[in-house]
């Protein structure tokens, strides 16, 4: 493959000539005033261990399109001595206000070294914007607020990355984790092979003021994870997880009542993982009731709203179960069946890596922040799409 860019994709992160590499994107739209905010890491070598802080751009959307500041460095978003990694964003419609999070990891401590020693070396932490990401506010480190009693047990941990979500139906700000949990200890001392990933969420009842322990998946080993709250046929609610795994298949659950605990984590053998996974994003859509109307001569499918219809879900990973390879958008238009997933809308043929998806309800068109290129290292670049395009291009399951 040769990774050359879609020609509807515009480049907002470019690896620099002496090895400055971005990477880990997450994306959020703000729909008033349509603004897009685009987060990524900035690392001295495309190595883990040499990420060095946030940066972000934010994109104005306007009748030509999406008019793109240049990059900017977060600075509001470090701890001395750490590195920052996993930008995590959310929006609180409520507050009008932008939350993001991040990880701050002791500089010289690697993630092997925390899961072999269980000594966790890193911190939660999130800064907020009142004026959609022009200026930030004061850092909050939220580690044992959020882990509690948990945090004894806790190798290491992470958000995101990727987005996390407002829950209407409670008015909770969700944000999607993850942690390797020391399972057993002789002596003392962590038996590596039983410190295992699993995925969480934590949430804010009170927009921000305090923050909770979620439900997690404890029965599978699944890292980084998103969750998208979906409306069932039946007028219900639920928080649906998607969550990467190390074993070939994609780790699922729903919620099943409003205390979020997710009761029915299964693989789903439609949606592949390359060796040793990688991180995907998952959005609701609140699809439009079809009806035909004329148009210049020729019936063409309009949209119109229909009060609470079921929810779509749509899901953007590495399509290959071989290698990082032709990032797909999938969907599917009944979440609670798992075998409903369509075939992928590949929208980026080659390398491909980490992604981001935003759902921009009020103009009923989507985007996708990605690692694409020569290699999945190369740049991060934004695409956005119509849910016509979407539907053309989706092929049944």
């Amino acid at each position: 493959m040769s990774g050359a860019p879609s020609p509807d994709a515009v480049t907002l992160f470019q690896q620099e000539p002496g090895g400055v590499t971005y990477r880990i994107p997450a994306l959020l739209y703000v729909p008033q005033p349509r603004i897009f905010l685009a987060f990524a890491e900035k690392r001295s070598s495309p190595n883990d261990q040499d990420a060095m802080y946030l940066v972000m751009r934010r994109g104005a959307v306007g009748p030509g399109g999406v008019q793109w500041e240049p990059t900017i460095a977060v600075r509001h978003a470090k701890l001395p001595g750490h590195r920052t990694m996993n930008p995590c964003p959310l929006y609180d419609p409520v507050t009008d206000t932008v939350l993001l999070f991040f990880i701050c990891v002791k500089t010289d401590c690697s993630e092997m070294w925390q899961i072999l020693t269980g000594r966790n070396a890193v911190r939660i932490c999130y800064i907020t914007s009142r004026d959609h990401g022009m200026s930030w506010g004061r850092l909050e480190d939220v580690t044992e607020e959020v882990l509690g009693p948990d945090l004894r047990n806790c190798a290491t941990l992470a958000v995101g990355p990727g987005h996390g979500v407002y829950y209407s139906p409670s008015g909770w700000l969700v944000v999607p984790a993850y942690l390797y949990y020391v399972h057993s200890r002789i002596c003392g001392v962590p038996v590596p092979w039983k410190t295992k990933p699993h995925s969480f969420f934590f949430y804010s009842d009170d927009h921000g003021e305090s923050w909770h322990m979620g439900s997690g998946l404890w029965r599978q080993e699944t890292g980084e994870c998103e969750v998208a709250p979906v409306v069932c046929s039946n007028g219900s609610d639920l928080l649906y997880c998607s969550a990467r795994t190390g074993h070939h298949y994609r780790v699922e659950a729903t919620s099943s009542s409003h205390s979020i605990e997710f009761d029915d984590a299964h693989y789903n053998k439609s949606l592949c993982e390359p060796p040793h996974g990688c991180q995907g994003s998952v959005v609701s859509y609140q699809p439009m009731a079809v009806h035909q109307e004329e148009d210049a001569g020729r019936e063409s499918e309009m949209l119109c709203l229909e009060g609470r219809a079921p929810s779509w879900l749509l899901y953007s990973h590495p399509t290959s179960s071989h290698k990082r390879l032709d990032l797909g958008i999938y969907l599917n238009k009944s979440p609670l069946v798992p075998s409903n997933w369509s075939l992928p809308w590949v929208i980026n043929q080659g390398p491909s890596g980490y992604s981001d998806l935003a759902v921009c309800q009020d103009t009923h068109t989507f985007a996708c922040l990605f690692e694409c290129g020569k290699d999945t290292t190369e740049k991060i670049a934004f695409r956005r799409f119509t849910v016509e395009e979407l539907l053309i291009n989706s092929s049944k399951p």
